[in-house]
């Protein structure tokens, strides 16, 4: 029996039992699409977890400033210092002390009340440098930010996010609306693009005016040179490490503490998104070892069928032989029945999964990625558990005398 009469009889034996092979194959579709969806789930989960923190920048750096101690010996939290000036930006910013630094945004903040006419809201107001656009990975929606010039000149001017500009101006436009800010006048000049809500920062609800102007017009402390914290861009990727200890050096000198007692802390997006990705990539294992159980019964309500199979057809096996079918042949013809079993659950299972992943979304505000890699993998490991679940009844009925089966009744 050549290959092509083997697969024409196989197709012949399943077609003809069609309610046991449909059970039969809907364990393994039940696992395909279960698996599939399980990884689709997890990888979903962590492209938005990585889309989350890549809002706080690209290649990004953050310094914080140390923690206080107070006379009394109570140390406050990290943050609770005043160690960061716009010289550490200025000296971070040399392509000679820091050559994979490429851009530095220092950020001082504070909670004001804005108003405009009769409308105020009050949000967190922010003092920086043109950098801040490029280091935070933001982009405008409308007009432009404010430049080298207007930061020199202390002028009044102000970029708003997208939801302080709303909750001031309702459905009119803002741009080149005026905003009061702690008694002082400024032109609203650019809205920035919405970026959504980071754990617990509405990265919309924001006003960002120049540092010397917040310093200057704003601020009620009385140090201008101070700074809330760094935002320090890498210029690449691979470089971050090499900027990451190139910050931390050029910090320790010019603050004149030593690696055991520094005064500031340095986080690296990385380590933020490794934190964060953990918990997903668990999830996404435990829940496929439970989808792979389903896999496993599918295998085996396959192995169940084959053998009853086996059992049923013990005479047409005893013809077979007595007609020089040889055991190799009787063996393939099994196997292939049962990997075919396998192949079309995978594939059911396959097309199921891919439903579901365009479904699903819509229902649990959640994205379904799946790549191409898990669909193949997933027919891959249909097609062997079809051919493992095959191997016993096959091999049985492959060692079936001649004369026993025809007198089988």
């Amino acid at each position: 029996m050549n290959w092509r009469e083997t697969f024409r009889t196989a197709l012949e034996a399943i077609l003809s039992r069609r309610m046991r092979s449909s059970l039969t194959m809907l364990g393994i579709l039940i696992g395909i699409a279960a698996v599939m969806l399980t990884v689709g789930l997890g990888q979903g989960a962590q492209a938005q977890v990585r889309a989350q923190i890549n809002q706080l920048g690209s290649n990004l750096l953050i310094v914080s400033p140390g923690s206080t101690t107070s006379s009394s010996g109570i140390r406050g939290g990290r943050g609770s210092a005043s160690t960061l000036t716009t010289r550490d930006a200025t000296a971070l910013a040399s392509r000679v002390v820091a050559p994979d630094i490429a851009k530095v945004a220092p950020v001082v903040t504070g909670s004001q009340s804005l108003a405009a006419g009769t409308t105020n809201w009050t949000t967190n107001v922010v003092g920086t440098t043109p950098d801040w656009l490029q280091v935070r990975a933001r982009s405008l929606a409308e007009g432009r930010f404010f430049s080298l010039a207007e930061l020199n000149s202390s002028a009044p001017v102000a970029v708003l996010g997208s939801t302080t500009a709303t909750e001031l101006f309702g459905g009119r436009d803002a741009l080149g609306q005026t905003v009061d800010i702690n008694g002082t006048t400024m032109t609203v000049i650019g809205i920035l693009n919405t970026a959504g809500s980071s754990t617990t920062t509405d990265e919309d609800d924001q006003a960002l005016v120049p540092q010397t102007t917040y310093s200057s017009r704003v601020a009620s402390s009385g140090n201008a040179a101070g700074v809330s914290t760094l935002y320090i861009e890498a210029a690449s990727t691979d470089s971050l490490s090499a900027a990451y200890q190139e910050a931390t050096n050029a910090l320790l000198a010019t603050h004149g503490v030593t690696a055991a007692t520094p005064d500031f802390t340095i986080s690296s997006q990385q380590s933020l998104l490794t934190t964060a990705t953990s918990t997903d990539r668990t999830l996404t294992v435990l829940l496929a070892g439970i989808a792979a159980i389903s896999l496993l019964v599918g295998g085996i309500g396959v192995m169940n069928i084959m053998l009853v199979s086996v059992t049923e057809r013990i005479r047409e096996i005893g013809l077979r032989k007595a007609m020089g079918a040889t055991p190799s042949a009787i063996r393939r013809q099994f196997l292939v029945e049962a990997s075919t079993l396998g192949l079309c659950g995978g594939l059911l299972g396959v097309i199921l999964g891919l439903v579901g992943a365009q479904v699903l979304p819509h229902f649990l505000s959640q994205p379904v990625t799946i790549p191409a890699i898990a669909t193949i993998g997933a027919l891959g490991i249909a097609l062997i558990i079809g051919i493992v679940a095959g191997v016993y009844p096959a091999s049985r009925a492959a060692r079936l005398a001649p004369i026993d089966a025809l007198r089988s009744e």
